[in-house]
């Protein structure tokens, strides 16, 4: 009865039970099948459709349990994990304006709705907006020991922002070593708490923070936000380079107004180009994650801060994010285990 269960491929991929050692034990109990699955990843969104490909499978009853496991995968040499965060996801664009912001806050939100602990760190220092996309603007992290608790929202993600900590109408004139310290505190000096994914919104562009960024934090992997047309595919590509020259792996590029949805009778118009990101993809052999519309319920969602309430009532939006999300942590699942903090340090003393 085992082997028939592993053979059940996992919706929406070419992955079955078997293939992901997903399958812990199977047991008859009072004319029904009991069966535990475990994964390294969340698949709250799918649990209906694999109990019903059990079910199917083996002509039984099913008594389902699923649980996930997520553990921290590998980051850059020599860099430590940061407690309470097992994986970092670094989330560019190159250029301002493709919607990379409004791309994490949704991300993130997919993600904790399929059941995993997520963060967001708003990395954007100079225009700080993942507090008001996520609804905590008004909100304000706590001090605990000499560092911060993060906020968390109504959808059980953790905040961290420098919108929380100056007055997000006066301009920040900060020079680069300010900002490179500002986003290590932002990061280290938090409470971050068990976060299975943190994702940071960084900046457009390619400098001070960027590099920080791959030189002192453990990066799991970038995703590349772009939109379809020319000049935002040149700019993709020099962000995706810049990982590259620093040894962070790409998980995918996600193509943001792709179409333009109205309104009014749902007519699709592409106004940015068709596919830039799926060529853009398919030249750097990388996944694309998925080819996101323009639409208005997204951004009045997160002029709001109502990304929750988004996905909830537009299904067709949900399974564009959710996919994506799936996605990125399907790729990040594949990539080795980090075993760093099981190290002892060693000092070597003259």
């Amino acid at each position: 009865m085992k082997s028939q269960i592993e053979q059940i491929f996992i919706p929406t991929t070419q992955r079955t039970l078997g293939s992901e050692k997903a399958v812990k034990s199977v047991a008859e109990e009072n004319g029904s099948l009991k069966v535990a699955l475990e994964f390294g990843y969340p698949v709250a969104h799918i649990a209906q459709q694999l109990h019903e490909a059990i079910a199917a499978a083996t002509g039984k009853p099913i008594k389902l349990e699923i649980t996930h496991n997520v553990v921290a995968h590998k980051v850059q040499n020599g860099i430590p994990t940061i407690k309470g965060v097992k994986n970092i996801i670094a989330v560019a664009s190159g250029k301002g304006g493709v919607g990379k912001s409004t791309t994490t806050a949704n991300l993130a939100t997919a993600l904790a709705k399929m059941g995993a602990r997520v963060g967001v760190l708003d990395a954007d220092l100079y225009g700080p907006s993942q507090p008001t996309m996520l609804g905590v603007a008004t909100q304000q992290p706590e001090k605990q020991a000499q560092q911060l608790i993060p906020v968390t929202n109504a959808d059980g993600i953790q905040v961290m922002s420098i919108g929380f900590l100056v007055d997000t109408d006066q301009a920040v004139v900060w020079r680069g070593p300010m900002v490179s310290q500002a986003l290590q505190q932002l990061l280290m000096q938090s409470q971050w708490d068990d976060v299975d994914y943190l994702f940071v919104d960084l900046p457009p562009g390619t400098g001070d923070i960027q590099l920080t960024l791959s030189q002192k934090i453990p990066v799991t992997g970038a995703l590349v936000v772009t939109t379809p047309q020319d000049i935002a595919l040149i700019d993709a590509r020099k962000a995706v380079d810049m990982f590259n020259k620093v040894n962070i792996s790409i998980l995918g590029v996600l193509e943001n107004m792709s179409v333009h949805v109205c309104s009014q009778c749902g007519h699709h118009e592409a106004l940015f180009g068709a596919d830039g990101g799926k060529n853009l993809a398919a030249k750097l052999n990388v996944p694309l994650l998925g080819q996101l519309p323009l639409s208005l319920p997204v951004r009045e969602a997160m002029d709001a801060g109502t990304a929750g309430a988004l996905l909830d009532n537009q299904p067709a939006v949900a399974e564009i994010y959710t996919q994506a999300a799936f996605q990125i942590v399907l790729a990040v699942a594949d990539k080795g285990r980090d075993f760093s903090s099981k190290f002892p340090k060693i000092v070597i003393e003259s």
